[in-house]
């Protein structure tokens, strides 16, 4: 199966699986958000867990994992588009949540949906408690005040200082923003089986840190109807990025070196890694 095909059944099968277990949910607005926030997403997040678990021998093990980091993912989503955070009317190609519904709305199916991340890793599918206990601690530790959270904060501060911020504060920012969710599910695969999860927490990183620089070149030169939401926010808000200090040409050397570590970051593997190898390439190649 090609990268491409790969990457759309990761996303088919983990929508699927999350949108049956909110079939016997109650039949309110609430439900209603959380199953709109969860459809037409990339999943890259879903593939990067179910590929490192295939790497692994634990594929079948994984959905619920899969499922539960793309839950925590729409939360994240909702509440980063919300007029108090990033204030966006647009996303994956559709109204906000906050826009579809009202603001009250939203905070609730975001936080149902973080919730709904940790039930899922809850599964006896997925294997022993202990291994469970490893999930539920390192995802709260890649979402929260270590990880996402901090660095939408930092994002949030940024806006208001006094001085652009430097390129270690960006990476550093990045590195839990963005990068925290992705090394979590990079690394998922290998805490399932119990194995060494070194090698690829060390390929999570770099592609984390390129797709955040991706994001930035798309920012300046994606199109808003391709990318399903809008663009040029940042030179708006006058923030520093990867291209406002590299240069859009340094920013895409500087994602392209990344891509080249973090395929190398995988040679434990051999060629049973080549499908992350192909994601480090898609997360600087893409449009959306």
């Amino acid at each position: 199966m090609s990268f491409d095909a790969r990457l759309a059944d990761a996303a088919a099968r983990t929508e699927a699986h999350l949108l049956s277990v909110l079939s016997d949910r109650a039949d309110v607005p609430v439900v209603h958000a959380m199953r709109y926030a969860l459809r037409g997403g990339k999943g890259l997040r879903a593939f990067l867990v179910l590929e490192s678990a295939r790497l692994h021998g634990v594929e079948e093990r994984a959905l619920p994992v899969a499922a539960a980091v793309e839950a925590l993912h729409a939360y994240s989503l909702i509440h980063d588009d919300m007029p108090c955070m990033d204030d966006d009317d647009l996303r994956r190609g559709q109204p906000t949540v906050h826009v579809k519904w009202d603001e009250a709305t939203a905070v609730l199916a975001g936080d149902a949906l973080q919730t709904l991340a940790f039930e899922r890793l809850a599964d006896p599918a997925i294997g022993t408690a202990d291994r469970r206990i490893d999930l539920v601690a390192a995802l709260a530790r890649a979402s929260g005040a270590q990880g996402m959270v901090l660095g939408q904060a930092l994002d949030i501060a940024a806006e208001t200082a006094a001085a652009p911020l430097t390129l270690d504060q960006i990476t550093a920012l990045q590195a839990g923003k963005t990068g925290a969710l992705i090394g979590f599910a990079a690394t998922a695969g290998a805490r399932i089986a119990g194995a060494d999860v070194a090698p690829l927490a060390a390929y999570a990183a770099d592609l984390g840190l390129a797709f955040q620089i991706a994001d930035d070149i798309l920012d300046v030169t994606g199109d808003a109807g391709v990318a399903g939401k809008r663009l040029n926010k940042d030179q708006g808000a006058n923030k520093a990025t990867f291209v406002s200090l590299l240069g859009l040409d340094g920013a895409r050397r500087r994602a392209a070196d990344l891509v080249g570590t973090a395929q190398a970051a995988l040679s434990p593997y051999g060629h049973a890694a080549d499908t992350l190898k192909e994601a480090a390439r898609f997360v600087i190649t893409r449009q959306k």
